[in-house]
């Protein structure tokens, strides 16, 4: 249902005809995956992981912590709040 909620379809929907897929499943053999996605011409090996980046510069900025009247950050980089409120229930 997560991933339905992402892309907006049923991960579980054929996309050739539309009818319902069902698991029949599930490969956790890591020599058996890495067979698979060789056969289909896909890379084995996992992506490498990029450096976590450090936290922003905020020297000679004005101080983030004051919060205005409107109940978000006083800062010009803070993004305000939505006006419209987002529903993430599924719609189907």
């Amino acid at each position: 249902m997560l991933l339905a909620r992402i892309y907006e379809t049923s991960p579980l929907a054929c996309y050739h005809c539309g009818a319902e897929m069902r698991l029949i499943a599930f490969i956790t053999e890591t020599i058996v995956v890495r067979q698979i996605l060789g056969h289909i011409g896909e890379p084995s090996p996992p992506p490498r992981i990029a450096q976590a980046r450090g936290p922003p510069d905020w020297e000679g900025e004005e101080s983030v912590s004051e919060v205005d009247h409107e109940g978000h950050d006083g800062h010009p980089l803070a993004q305000p709040e939505t006006e419209v409120e987002f529903n993430q229930r599924v719609a189907w």
